[in-house]
């Protein structure tokens, strides 16, 4: 039996996000798929060397919560280093940067409240 509620990741399509280099994501909670309205929930894989040049979210609350692999991240004038198990959190409007330390692919699953859906609106560079 399937459901409409439980994703597969290999079911998702993947995309590149604006503003990001060596990055595919696969949105696995959100309005097209499950109808969420308050939050949304992505799946990024980087690639060593990759990740998020200086941006903020309008508006936007995220999350990180490091899977796989090591990264530098900097928000609001703080700087720190990640490893898998590490949850972290970008207040809206806050300027971040998230850059991947590790030889191996990052995998970080992301939540936004209120959905962000890569609208270009929703993102200051």
């Amino acid at each position: 039996m399937t459901s409409k509620y439980l994703i597969k990741e290999a079911s998702v399509q993947p995309y590149s996000p604006a503003n990001h280099h060596e990055t595919s994501n696969r949105r696995l909670i959100g309005a097209d798929n499950v109808g969420a309205k308050h939050i949304e929930v992505v799946l990024g894989t980087i690639a060593r060397g990759g990740g998020a040049l200086p941006h903020a979210h309008p508006g936007l609350e995220q999350v990180c919560y490091l899977l796989a692999g090591t990264a530098h991240v900097e928000v609001d004038g703080e700087s720190f280093d990640m490893e898998a198990g590490d949850t972290c959190f970008f207040p809206a409007d806050t300027m971040h940067v998230f850059s991947v330390t590790s030889a191996e692919p990052v995998r970080v699953l992301v939540m936004y409240g209120p959905p962000y859906g890569e609208h270009p609106e929703r993102v200051r560079r």
